[in-house]
């Protein structure tokens, strides 16, 4: 019985493929998606332990799963090795280095499959700063300062007009005498 999903999400047949045969028989059961949309209909039904997932892929990019991925933190545990036959095509989204997964370059071997799947698996278990968290409650402090900034700089406006607005009805009353 296969302990572990491993979905692959690429619309190539032959990579999809080369993937299954290149994988330890017995462990796992390898799922299969042709595109974008696909593959993220299978992530969010299947809950693979792993995910294999092409850059390019037709009707929904690689990147915008990738996206979709990053933005539930309930998927953001899950392996993931991306896969593009150029490493330009990821760098130019993505910097380097990958911290919470792998990369994999296409063609590849099934020594470099495996070395990409451990290293996955390995950077899915690293904790996840609350680096967005803390980046955006600094921007938020960032942006409450500004904010108050501005808070001051009108009740300073609002003042400044009170007191216009005051010598303005005293002239006014002083002429009606």
């Amino acid at each position: 019985m296969a302990t572990h999903k491993i979905l692959v999400i690429d619309d190539s047949r032959v990579i999809r493929m080369r993937v299954r045969d290149m994988l330890p028989q017995g462990n796992f059961e390898v799922l299969e998606a042709k595109d974008g949309v696909e593959g993220l209909n299978a992530i969010r039904e299947q809950r693979p332990n792993l995910i294999m997932l092409d850059f390019l892929l037709p009707r929904m990019s690689g990147w915008e799963v990738f996206q979709e991925i990053q933005a539930q933190p309930d998927l953001q545990h899950i392996p993931l090795v991306l896969m593009s036959g150029r490493r330009e095509e990821v760098t130019e989204k993505i910097s380097e280095p990958f911290e919470f997964f792998e990369f994999i370059q296409k063609p590849f071997e099934q020594k470099e499959l495996i070395e990409a799947i451990k290293g996955a698996m390995a950077k899915a278990r690293k904790p996840r700063p609350a680096a967005a968290a803390s980046a955006s409650s600094a921007g938020d402090a960032a942006e409450v300062a500004a904010l108050k900034a501005k808070v001051a700089k009108l009740e300073a406006e609002v003042a400044a007009l009170k007191a216009q607005t005051a010598k303005i009805l005293a002239f006014i009353k002083q002429k009606l005498k």
